[in-house]
C-alpha cells in the first residue's frame, strides 16, 4: 500500500445457499473473526477393566467440552455476540484400553477484539481448571487465524450500487442473516 496506494480495499467471500446472480452487503459486522484453538488433556492410561490404575482424559476432556459452553451463555453480555464450537475429538484406537491423551480441537467467533480477549481468556481457565480438579495436566493452543470483517457505511454503499448496477436491485440482500 506504500507503493500503491489505494482509498479503499473490495473483497467478495462465497455464501453458500445464496442464490447464483445474487449478491449480500451490508454496512457494520458481517462475518465473525476466525480464532483455531486445540486442548490437549495428558491423563494416565489404563486398562479399561482396571480404571483406577489410570486418570481419564476422555472424562475430563468431556468436563472441558461441556463447560466451554458456557463462556458466551455465562460471560459475554447478551448483546455481545460469540460462538465457541468444540469440532473435533481424538482418542485411543481400541475398546478396552483407557487412552492416555485426549485432543480436543474447534473454533471461536466474535466481531469485537474484547470478545476475542474473553473468549481466549476463559477457554485457558477453564482448561487449567479442570485439568487441576482431576490431578492432571492440559494444554491450549490458540489461533487467531482472522478478524472480523465489519463493513464501512461508505464502501457499503458503493459495493451495493455496483452489484446492482450488474445484476439488479432486487437480487442485492442488503439484510443478510
Amino acid at each position: 500500500f506504500e507503493r500503491f496506494p489505494v482509498d479503499a480495499v473490495f473483497a467478495a467471500h462465497n455464501w453458500p445457499g445464496l442464490p447464483v446472480g445474487s449478491f449480500a452487503v451490508s454496512p457494520g459486522p458481517m462475518m465473525a473473526s476466525c480464532n483455531e484453538f486445540t486442548i490437549n488433556v495428558h491423563g494416565k492410561g489404563a486398562h479399561a477393566a482396571m480404571p483406577d490404575q489410570g486418570i481419564d482424559a476422555i472424562q475430563v476432556a468431556f468436563q472441558i467440552g461441556t463447560a466451554l459452553q458456557t463462556i458466551v451463555s455465562r460471560n459475554l453480555h447478551p448483546q455481545d455476540a460469540g460462538v465457541v464450537s468444540v469440532t473435533q475429538v481424538h482418542a485411543g484406537d481400541t475398546w478396552n484400553i483407557i487412552p492416555q491423551e485426549v485432543v480436543l480441537r474447534g473454533t471461536a467467533r466474535s466481531f469485537r477484539t474484547e470478545v476475542q480477549d474473553l473468549i481466549e481468556e476463559r477457554i485457558r481457565a477453564i482448561v487449567a481448571g479442570v485439568a487441576a480438579t482431576f490431578d492432571m495436566s492440559a494444554t491450549v493452543r490458540y489461533e487467531r487465524r482472522y478478524p472480523a470483517t465489519v463493513n464501512s457505511a461508505a464502501e457499503t454503499r458503493h459495493a451495493y450500487a455496483a452489484a446492482a448496477a450488474v445484476v439488479g436491485a432486487a437480487q442485492v440482500d442488503t439484510n443478510p442473516t
